[in-house]
């Protein structure tokens, strides 16, 4: 990374049964979904994670921490928090967290949209909402470095 900037990055929506996974570039600023990891009792399948981050290359990690919408902690923001910790220590890769607030709600919302578009089918697979939040979680954080021209820290 000749600029010290990520360029590589795989973004998540950590979820107890499914992690939302999402790959972007700093170059394009752009964030794609990607697939979604099985989780059970909140416990990540680690050799997916491993297999994504092996297949990427990512420079770094996002993570999307759960907040109620007045700030306080979710019932999920200290599991997010920890499976952040455990991304960084597993796999030696700065991992930022950003806030989540409503990122699965607009999931639904734009998958609802795209339904409409295809003639009014509204079948919504969670898998779905999980890894387009994971994109949104993704896009959100490159979107506030471009307009903080911040060095991602």
């Amino acid at each position: 990374m000749p600029s010290g900037k990520p360029l590589i990055l795989l973004g998540f929506d950590y979820g107890l049964k499914r992690i939302g996974v999402a790959v972007g570039q700093r170059l394009t600023g752009a964030a794609s979904a990607l697939t979604t990891v099985e989780a059970r009792d909140g416990k990540p399948h680690w050799d997916t994670i491993a297999g994504l981050i092996g297949e990427w290359h990512p420079d770094a990690l996002v993570v999307g921490i759960p907040r109620h919408m007045d700030g306080t902690a979710h019932q999920l923001t200290e599991a997010a928090e920890r499976f952040a910790r455990q991304l960084e220590g597993r796999f030696r890769l700065p991992t930022f967290r950003i806030d989540e607030r409503l990122s699965s709600k607009a999931a639904e919302t734009a998958l609802a949209e795209r339904s409409a578009e295809r003639r009014g089918r509204q079948v919504h697979a969670k898998a779905e909402i999980d890894k387009l939040a994971a994109q949104i979680i993704l896009q959100s954080w490159l979107d506030s470095r471009e307009t903080t021209h911040d060095d991602g820290n």
